[in-house]
């Protein structure tokens, strides 16, 4: 068997990088890249303050942003309950709205949500967070005929929305944003944050 020079095996190591390169960027193109709109949820909660929610009929905490959160959040939260009512309205300042719901046993509320979503012909709909509990999703409007409309119909329209569930003590509880959503992607993130750390109050 022949030996291979010096220079055959350089030029032949080579070549064989750059086909491997090659090839390692085309298999990457199938994968659509990491955009802006990602979002990730950390448990750093050092800009939010936990509330007993108890005295409000629910055994549980829940995690919320402070003054310290850049959201213009009031130094203390606002929470909206009528005694007997299963609908419960959070408020951090002026921007930060979160609505909880009781729905007795049904477990599969985000499931149903999706389904709503995907059944529904107004918006398009791009999933940033896609989990069993808790989906966090954009929401862009379809404009129809927008090549012969005027200029100002075509504005685009995008907003973030938050929906999750909650199981405590066998009671599931919706959590949301409300229905309009927010045009402002880190009030949705820091909202999925809460609902993601709401749990029973042992």
């Amino acid at each position: 068997m022949k030996k291979r020079s010096l220079k055959q095996f350089l030029s032949f190591g080579l070549m064989s990088v750059v086909l491997l390169a090659t090839g390692i960027s085309s298999c990457g193109g199938e994968e659509k890249p990491a955009t802006e709109e990602a979002v990730t949820l950390d448990d750093d909660y050092y800009e939010f303050k936990g509330i007993n929610l108890k005295s409000y009929g629910i055994p549980a905490l829940i995690m919320l942003p402070d003054e310290t959160a850049n959201i213009g959040a009031s130094t203390k939260p606002e929470i909206i309950h009528a005694d007997g009512d299963f609908i419960w309205d959070i408020n951090v300042g002026s921007n930060f709205n979160l609505h909880i719901e009781d729905y007795g046993d049904y477990t599969d509320m985000v499931e149903y949500k999706k389904k709503e979503l995907k059944e529904q012909e107004v918006f398009d709909i791009k999933y940033l967070i896609d989990d069993k509990d808790l989906i966090v999703y954009e929401r862009k409007l379809i404009v129809k005929g927008s090549k012969k409309a005027s200029p100002t119909v075509g504005v685009e329209h995008k907003s973030y929305h938050v929906y999750g569930q909650k199981i405590i003590d066998g009671i599931t509880y919706e959590l949301r944003s409300r229905d309009e959503g927010y045009e402002a992607k880190n009030i949705i993130e820091l909202m999925a944050k809460s609902i993601k750390s709401f749990k029973a109050n042992k």
